[in-house]
């Protein structure tokens, strides 16, 4: 490849770092998925060699996870698997965030090529030489964006995956598959941390994956998120003020001013959501939180027949999930999931008052055709969701 002039013409140490930083993004495309991957393992993993997962680790998820199968197969109703049972595979905290990675690449090209698409509608043109942050930084930050959303999308797995016990750390679906991920490095400092049984640990974390993956397995169910989800992310728009604002405060000789600087996810994504994404927003938050109260109703019926440290697990599980990390906060700004007790709440209510009023079999018919999902509306107002569906009382 030929060397790619610099384009700030030797202007001392800031223009040939800026320079350099150019010739370096523009060789790497839209988004730099080496770069997001060598970062989703660095921070997954502070840069150590993982160990393999021990043997009779993998025996004991296997055997749990079966019992796990049978419990949510006859709660739900749902079939779990297409081969009849769903299996586990047990990773490590790096190899989790590289398949999350990839996993989510569709979603996270249709983030990123929203944001290097054009200018936000009515914003005014400013040429390089009109911009607050001069020539110089205004050249750097046209190529920088997209690249940069890759480094954040590796840091994003790579911090989930500091934590992740399993695949649905957040209600996205997955490719379609008979295994669900575990982390059994994760569940077992989960289960030290709050001084647990292991194996009680072991069987909820499959209890709630394979509830995920039942309900996220259903193909309208799995349509109807990505759907929502793609409308999102799509709806993102470039804004070049707010980056060009971060960037005319990083000192060249600091590097800590560059992570003070683009650290925040606002740096990139910006402060405001667009007419397209609210749309998006109100039906999203609805059928992730009634997800989240089936699989909260699951966990209870099920939990209760056969942890004997149910309460104790119980009352860890709601608080860590209460308690995001970095990587839960930014992920949840990527893809407009709004996770917060309020969500989790609005979902048990909702899944209470079908109970209340139509029992398991009503509860679930929510998965059953595409027309039963329910709106926002009916989220709030269970009876209305049981009229529309011909279950009234």
């Amino acid at each position: 490849m030929s060397e790619v002039p610099s384009p700030f013409g030797g202007s001392g140490f800031f223009g040939n770092l800026l320079g350099d930083m150019l010739k370096l993004l523009q060789s790497a495309g839209p988004v730099h998925w080496q770069w997001a991957a060598q970062m989703a393992n660095g921070v997954a993993t502070g840069g150590n060699p993982e160990p393999n997962v021990d043997p009779t680790e993998r025996i004991r998820l296997e055997e749990l996870a079966r019992v796990a199968d049978l419990h949510v197969a006859d709660a739900t109703g749902l079939s779990t698997s297409s081969a009849g049972t769903v299996g586990v595979l047990p990773v490590g905290r790096g190899e989790w965030a590289r398949r999350t990675l990839e996993n989510w690449r569709p979603l996270l090209d249709s983030l990123a090529h929203s944001l290097s698409s054009g200018d936000p509608p009515n914003a005014p043109s400013v040429s390089q030489a009109e911009s607050p942050v001069g020539p110089d930084l205004a050249k750097l930050m046209e190529a920088i964006g997209p690249t940069l959303l890759g480094m954040q999308f590796g840091a994003t797995a790579g911090h989930l995956a500091e934590r992740a016990m399993g695949q649905y750390e957040l209600p996205i679906p997955r490719p379609v598959s008979d295994q669900v991920v575990v982390v059994p490095a994760n569940i077992a400092a989960f289960a030290s941390d709050w001084s647990l049984p292991p194996d009680d640990v072991r069987l909820w974390v499959c209890l709630s994956e394979i509830t995920h993956h039942a309900i996220l397995g259903r193909a309208h169910v799995r349509a109807r998120l990505e759907e929502l989800l793609s409308a999102y992310v799509s709806g993102f728009q470039p804004d070049p003020t707010t980056l060009e604002d971060r960037l005319s405060g990083i000192d060249p000789t600091d590097p800590s001013s560059f992570e003070a600087a683009l650290g925040d996810p606002t740096a990139l994504l910006g402060d405001m959501r667009t007419p397209e994404q609210t749309r998006a927003l109100s039906q999203l938050n609805a059928l992730t939180a009634v997800i989240e109260g089936h699989v909260d109703h699951v966990m209870d019926t099920v939990g209760q027949r056969l942890l004997g440290s149910y309460g104790s697990l119980s009352e860890a599980f709601r608080r860590r999930r209460v308690e995001r990390g970095q990587g839960e906060r930014f992920a949840e700004r990527l893809f407009g999931l709004d996770l917060d007790q309020a969500q989790f709440d609005r979902g048990n209510a909702f899944v209470d008052g079908v109970l209340e009023r139509a029992g398991s079999d009503g509860l679930n018919s929510l998965w059953t055709v595409p027309e039963n999902l329910p709106t926002p509306a009916e989220v709030d107002a269970p009876g209305l969701w049981l009229a529309r569906i011909g279950l009234t009382s």
